[in-house]
């Protein structure tokens, strides 16, 4: 069972197994996060805030620095303090997908496979501009 300090606030201490995996899934969706500015079928956002989560639960020194970091910081701290997506955001996101969307669609061969992504395109982008746009005050 993970120990916890008396009197504090912080989630109790996981067990050094559990920590290490939530280090190296917080890695591995960073460097997918990563990948995702330079493959368009990639997203970005999705796996930085999935590092972010894994990284507030293993890291404190990762948690920090993906928090203070000039392009990442922003967006998680949004995130955490209401699920808010900047606008800017979600009209990138919406591009990428129908560009993606678009080129699968002219090149791929079989089209339930290439339907079945742009279906779930479409619901995330839907899901996506339904968040609020800043977070609440």
């Amino acid at each position: 069972m993970p120990s916890r300090d008396p009197g504090s606030d912080l989630p109790p201490r996981l067990p050094l197994a559990a920590r290490w995996l939530l280090i190296l899934l917080a890695l591995a969706c960073l460097a997918l996060g990563i990948a995702g500015l330079f493959l368009p079928v990639v997203p970005t956002v999705p796996f930085v805030l999935l590092a972010a989560w894994a990284a507030a639960r293993s890291s404190p020194r990762l948690s920090r620095w993906m928090e203070a970091h000039p392009h990442m910081g922003p967006h998680i701290r949004a995130w955490r303090r209401g699920g808010a997506v900047p606008r800017r955001a979600k009209w990138l996101a919406t591009v990428m997908m129908a560009g993606s969307a678009t080129g699968m669609l002219l090149v791929v061969g079989p089209r339930w496979p290439v339907l079945a992504a742009v279906a779930v395109m479409a619901a995330v982008d839907l899901w996506l501009w339904l968040r609020p746009e800043a977070p609440p005050d």
